[in-house]
């Protein structure tokens, strides 16, 4: 099956990319910078994923959409915008796909997606999912955890934290909770339901094996790296509102309000996808000894 891939180049796209190779499919894949070197059933294909008219002629030919196309965090002076990549990028690709003929259209959105989110990451992607259920194409969602795996920015970003400070400062006491999933297990997922027709219209939260809070979640990323705990200073959760709400317009500082409200509310699952995909994700402490040894 000849697949058009937007978002290919990212750390998600990257897992996504090598699964459905691995399974025999060619892709088309959207790009705005080279892949690191060619790969065997790959096509690059130039295009701006906010016009339209550069992308149905790009998909001519294809089978099926996926779209992997999101940020975590906007830059609006320079015209990042969740707005922009999250509902417009979507909604271009949907009508490209209907201009070419295409009616299989797989999406990946994020578990805290509702009509009611209070992070405007949340907002736009859930506006994306109803843009892709009205399209009238056939549609499958995925709502992915936090995704851990080589190069992911989570997680490497607490190690390098943990590495590098005597004391690791935690937003309020550490106790929300995350179900990390690995690029791998979602890559797998994505690939497996273009094969399963019983996955059309339905929409998968898709968390791994390991429910555990964010204190526990630095604990796991110490032992990996060799240390026998992380040393932890609770920071009040107002005052880091209120630094982040001064700082967050300078990209050199970590964090944004939207990541402190999506971190506070948690990103934890049933885990009743893995009824229908019937596989058992890699657990988190295991997962990430792989890459932080």
């Amino acid at each position: 099956m000849r697949i058009f891939l937007a978002g290919a180049t990212g750390f998600v796209g990257g897992h996504v990319r090598r699964t459905l190779l691995e399974n025999g499919h060619e892709l088309r894949v959207l790009t705005h910078k080279r892949l690191a070197g060619p790969e065997p059933g790959t096509e690059t294909v130039p295009g701006d994923i906010t016009r339209t008219e550069t992308l149905a002629a790009a998909m001519q030919d294809c089978a099926a959409v996926i779209n992997l196309v999101g940020i975590i965090r906007e830059f609006p002076a320079r015209g990042i915008t969740f707005e922009k990549l999250h509902v417009g990028a979507t909604t271009n690709l949907l009508a490209a796909a209907r201009q070419a003929g295409i009616n299989r259209f797989l999406q990946m959105s994020a578990l805290g997606a509702r009509p009611d989110a209070v992070s405007r990451y949340h907002q736009t992607k859930y506006r994306a999912e109803e843009a892709v259920r009205t399209s009238g194409l056939d549609w499958t969602i995925f709502r992915p955890s936090v995704i851990f795996g080589p190069k992911d920015d989570f997680i490497n970003k607490l190690a390098g934290i943990i590495k590098s400070l005597p004391v690791v400062p935690v937003i309020g006491d550490g106790l929300y909770r995350l179900q990390p999933i690995n690029g791998n297990d979602v890559a797998r997922c994505f690939a497996l339901a273009l094969e399963m027709p019983e996955t059309v219209g339905q929409t998968y939260g898709l968390c791994g094996r390991d429910r555990i809070t964010y204190q526990e979640l630095l604990e796991i990323i110490a032992r990996a790296l060799g240390k026998r705990s992380a040393r932890t200073l609770n920071a009040p959760v107002p005052f880091i509102k209120l630094a982040t709400s001064l700082l967050q317009r300078f990209s050199f500082f970590p964090l944004t309000l939207d990541q402190i409200t999506m971190l506070l509310e948690e990103s934890i699952c049933d885990g009743s996808w893995r009824e229908t995909f019937r596989f058992e994700p890699v657990g988190i402490e295991e997962g990430i000894q792989v890459y932080l040894k």
